[in-house]
């Protein structure tokens, strides 16, 4: 029984293979050879997979907002330049302190009598790096404090706050902090604001933060006196 039924199984298949044989000769020697007939749905599959290959790529290049194969702008272009409110002469013109001791570079926003935003480009040709220090090129905390005071300057010597005075010190600093270490390569933005002037003894306090991008690196409060030579 089971020998039988095996047979007829094996007899079925074949016939339904030999009609399916018929079926593809009938089919391509319509017009063309077998052989060119078979090239021809070849090149038709391998022509589709093709096309869907190439539109899933393209689909998946747009759909990538970060990869790097897209149009993408360049990196030397992707940031703005910090604009410059006062270029380095101007401050020069302000500020009493000349080289070694002039830690501002640009100012990039200034509130008459309120506030200033300056930068010091701190960079590895500052005469401090050779001894601060040699193995890693770290900025001393007391030049940042020195740095914020001198923005803090450029305030209180505008017209807008006093009058253009010759000289300014320092009269105290309190609750300052450095929170991460600045080194060379950094960008300093410093941020110093008026908080309250005493005209009459020509004293003011201010309130500084420097970041170094969106991080604070130092920040405290500063006690600033005017006087001339």
């Amino acid at each position: 029984m089971a020998s039988t039924a095996l047979s007829q199984s094996l007899s079925t298949l074949n016939s339904r293979t030999s009609i399916s044989k018929k079926r593809f000769e009938n089919a391509t020697s319509f017009a063309f050879s077998p052989n060119q007939s078979l090239n021809l749905s070849r090149s038709r599959i391998v022509s589709t997979q093709f096309k869907k290959t190439h539109k899933m790529i393209v689909t998946n290049c747009a759909s990538s907002g970060n990869d790097s194969t897209c149009d993408e702008t360049p990196i030397e272009l992707r940031y703005p330049a910090f604009p410059t409110v006062m270029g380095i002469d101007q401050i020069r013109e302000i500020l009493p302190h000349r080289f070694p001791f002039l830690l501002v570079d640009r100012v990039v926003e200034y509130n008459p009598g309120v506030s200033a935003v300056a930068i010091k480009n701190v960079t590895i040709n500052d005469n401090f790096f050779p001894g601060h220090f040699p193995e890693r090129p770290i900025m001393p905390g007391v030049l940042m404090v020195e740095a914020m005071a001198q923005v803090g300057g450029l305030v209180m010597l505008q017209p807008e706050v006093g009058g253009s005075k010759e000289n300014f010190f320092f009269a105290g600093i309190d609750k300052v902090r450095f929170r991460k270490p600045v080194v060379a390569g950094d960008t300093l933005v410093m941020r110093m604001t008026l908080v309250k002037l005493q005209k009459r003894f020509g004293i003011a306090k201010m309130e500084g933060k420097a970041y170094v991008g969106r991080e604070v690196v130092c920040d405290g409060e500063f006690l600033m006196a005017m006087g001339s030579e």
